[in-house]
Formats: structure tokens, sequence, C-alpha cells
């Protein structure tokens, strides 16, 4: 019933808008929020997919002459949107040639077997590959593993006990967070964090380098990993095992039928390591070697031609990808990401920014902390209930204004924006991984809304210290 109220009402709100007979800003301005206001309605209702919203810029804007359809398509094409490209077709090599369960299976097999030692490098496994590849796939490599691990506890002599249940559900719920917490650490490792980098870039000329991002993106997500550990095993969940007898096999069977390390995979994890080499030290490349040129989204490009170009074998011609393996890569996020640039480039170009930070700065009740916060906390849980990614190419332009308004530091504010974005606990709908293990069948609503909401409430307040003390200074 949502769906269906939200296509009618998008439109509808759309037509209203645009023909008020008295103008709010000014004319261009008001044809901008009517077509925002469409496009709100839809991604908050998801009454059609985010990635189709995203095209209305695409047919609406040049038929409006908001924008004419090469200044709309250029966002399209943006420089993000081939980081984010790039990062897709390594995340599918890693994919093609399991050596994203050869990493994962062996960080596990490294914590050791004891239950709260399984739960960590499940953990640990999940967030690292998370960096690099979608949460979604991620979270879908590590379930059948952890339930494999389960089923030893069902099945053992004393039955399936309620230690064994806190166990089940501090594992589960542990993959879950730790798939949405990675992400936070790189550029590429969730859609909300290349929104916010490919707005700043298009529209204030604001450069976030892959290492830069790093240096606030993994202290955070560490600090948030060893956090949901603690509350999941210690406070919420915990299980009181002694050693868990089988779960080593487990992992050595896992192991052992990957069998040993092929030269698809050794080529690709060089691949891989020269690619994240190349984004750390990018300035200092730049610098050193003033011919050459490298941007992040040129180095993601570079790591995707060669996984194509390079041959594995010249005598049968045989690459490490083909181009039909590109089937599989999430077209209608890049798509997202060019919707949400072409609105906010359309609500710059007519003012709107300029407005709201001219109407916050008018306003001397308000301070950027109390505001910081207050927006931290709207974003973290609207993003329960709505895409994320939709979210933050809604509010990164109305945020910029904002910041603008009280004459802060704008990535002071759209950095904890970003991260907040990601840091939904509390319900499956709230990101994919939560729904993914929510279907394992181990998990209730209110069993994952229970740790969810502690450890929402934790993540704000870890994100505004972040905001207070360690951006300004990397930023």
């Amino acid at each position: 019933m949502i769906k269906k109220v939200g296509l009618l009402l998008g439109p509808l709100f759309f037509i209203i808008f645009y023909n008020l007979p008295f103008v709010l800003l000014n004319p261009q301005a008001d044809k901008i929020i009517a077509v925002a206001l469409w496009m709100v309605i839809w991604w908050i209702t998801e009454t059609v997919s985010i990635s189709v919203t995203a095209l209305i810029p695409l047919t609406i804007f040049p038929l409006l002459d908001i924008m004419d359809m090469k200044a709309v398509a250029a966002s399209y094409g943006s420089p993000i949107v081939f980081l984010f490209f790039g990062g897709f077709i390594m995340a599918l090599a890693l994919e093609k040639v399991n050596l994203h369960k050869r990493i994962a299976l062996n960080i596990i097999k490294l914590t050791g077997t004891t239950p709260d030692k399984v739960i960590l490098g499940f953990m640990l496994a999940t967030a690292l590959l998370s960096m690099w590849i979608s949460n979604t796939a991620t979270t879908v490599v590590m379930l059948p593993i952890a339930l494999s691990v389960i089923s030893l506890l069902i099945h053992d002599e004393d039955g399936f006990t309620s230690k064994d249940k806190n166990f089940a559900l501090a594992l589960m719920l542990g993959i879950a967070y730790s798939a949405n917490v990675g992400g936070i650490s790189t550029i590429i490792g969730t859609p909300p964090n290349t929104v916010l980098v490919g707005f700043l870039e298009q529209e204030y000329q604001m450069d976030i380098s892959f290492l830069k991002w790093m240096l606030v993106g993994v202290p955070f997500s560490a600090l948030l990993l060893a956090i949901i550990y603690f509350v999941l095993v210690k406070l919420v969940y915990p299980n009181g095992l002694g050693a868990m007898s089988g779960a080593d096999k487990i992992i050595k069977t896992k192991l052992t039928e990957l069998g040993p390390m092929q030269a698809t995979e050794k080529r690709v994890l060089a691949i891989f390591l020269v690619t994240m080499l190349l984004w750390i030290t990018r300035s200092f490349i730049n610098d050193w070697l003033p011919f050459i040129k490298l941007s992040d989204a040129g180095i993601s490009m570079l790591a995707a031609f060669a996984l194509f170009a390079l041959p594995f074998n010249f005598g049968k011609h045989i690459f490490i990808l083909d181009w039909k393996d590109t089937t599989r890569i999430p077209w209608g996020i890049l798509i997202l990401f060019g919707g949400g640039l072409a609105l906010a480039s359309g609500l710059s170009q007519a003012g709107v920014i300029d407005f709201i930070g001219n109407s916050v700065a008018e306003n001397k009740t308000l301070t950027a902390g109390v505001v910081g916060a207050l927006l931290i906390v709207i974003m973290l849980f609207m993003t329960e209930l709505m895409s994320n990614v939709a979210l933050v190419a809604i509010f990164a332009p109305v945020i910029a204004g904002i910041a603008i308004g009280l004459n802060m530091e704008m990535m002071t504010l759209l950095i904890p924006i970003a991260m907040a974005s990601s840091c939904a606990f509390m319900l499956p709908m709230a990101t994919p991984p939560n729904a993914i293990v929510f279907a394992s069948g181990h998990i209730k609503v209110h069993e994952m809304a229970k740790a969810g909401f502690v450890l929402n409430v934790i993540s704000v307040l870890i994100i505004i210290l972040f905001m207070n003390f360690v951006i300004p200074i990397i930023f």
C-alpha cells in the first residue's frame, strides 16, 4: 500500500509544486524543488527501484529547461562513478576465483575455535572483506560457513540450549553488523561514502583521497567493531560455552575444498594489492613523479582494465575476467550515484543550497555541535527505514548548506553523516546484511532490535566524538 501511495504522491507533489501560484525562492529553484520532492517520495517509499528514480533528472531536467542533457549526463559519467565501477570489477574477480572465501577462512582459522573467538574470527573476516566487496556479497559468503558451525551445536548431545542460542544470535548479528561497519573504512566500501565523495568533488572541488578517508574510516570501523563484539558476546547475548569440538574441522574442510592457491588467485591478489598500494600512496607518487597524474578513479579503472586485458593464459587466450562476467555487477547503483549527483548539481546551481546556508546563518540560536549531533541522530535512525545511499543523496546538498550557514568546515559535518548512514543495526529491512542473517531463522526482530538499539546509541556517541576531535585534525 505504501508503494502504491508513493507511486501516485511523487508525481502529484511535483505537479502541485511546479504549478504554485507564487514563487518560493526563484522560478528555477522552484522547478528543482518540485523534481526533488518527486524523487524523495519515490526514494523513501521505494515504489520503484531507487535506481529508476535516479533517472528522473536525466529525463525531466532537460525537458523543463533546468539543465541541458549534456550537463545532466555529465553527472552520470562522473569520475566517482568509475571509481566505484572499478571497485565492482575487483570484487567480481575476488569472487570469481574464490579468493574472498580463502581470505575469510584463513582469518577464522587464525583466531581460534572457542565460541567467542569463533565469533571474533567471523566478524574480522567479514569486516575485512566488506572494505573491498559489497556487504551483501560478504554476508552471503560468510552465512553458510557460520550455519555449518551452528549446526554442530544443534546436533550435539545436549541439543540446542539457551547458551547455544545466544552463540548463534551473536554470530549471526556479528556477521551482519561487521558487514555494515567494514564498508565505512574505504571510499568504495559502501555506496554512501562514494556518493558523498562525488558530491564534494563535483560541487565544491574538494578531493578526498583514498588514504585520507581510510585515516578516519579504519580507526572508526575498528573501534566500533570492537564495541559490537563486546556488546554482543559480553552484554546482550553471552553464551558461556566451553570449547567447541568440530569447529576447527569445519574450517579445515572448507579450506581443503578450495584446494591449494591457484595461479588465477595469485594474479588477482597481486592486482588487488598493487591497487591498494597505489590508492594509499597516490599523493606521494604524484609529488615524486610530476609527469604522472594518478587519481583514485584512474587507479580503479587501471585495475579493472588489467583484470580484463592481461591474459592469464596467452596460448589459450584466457583472461581472468570476461565481459559476460559483468552481468553480476549492480549497474543500478552506478546510475543511483549519477542521479544523486545530478540532483545535487541542480540544487546548487539554482541557489537552493545558498538559501539553506543563509537561513541557518541568520538563526543565531543554533550551535554547530548541537546541529551536528541532531543531524547524526536523524540520519542514523532514518537509515533503519530507507536506503542509506538514497538518504545521503538527498541530504548531502542540504547539510552542505547548513555547514555553510554555520560557518563550519563542510567535511566535518558531511563525513559523520555518511558514517551514520551505514550504522543501521536495529531492523532486518535496514540493510541487506541484516535481512540476510534474519532470513537464517536464528534471529527474531525483537532480538535484533535489542542489540541494535544499544549499538545505535553508542554509534551516535562515537560519531559525535569523531566529528569534534578526529575529522578536524585529518581534514
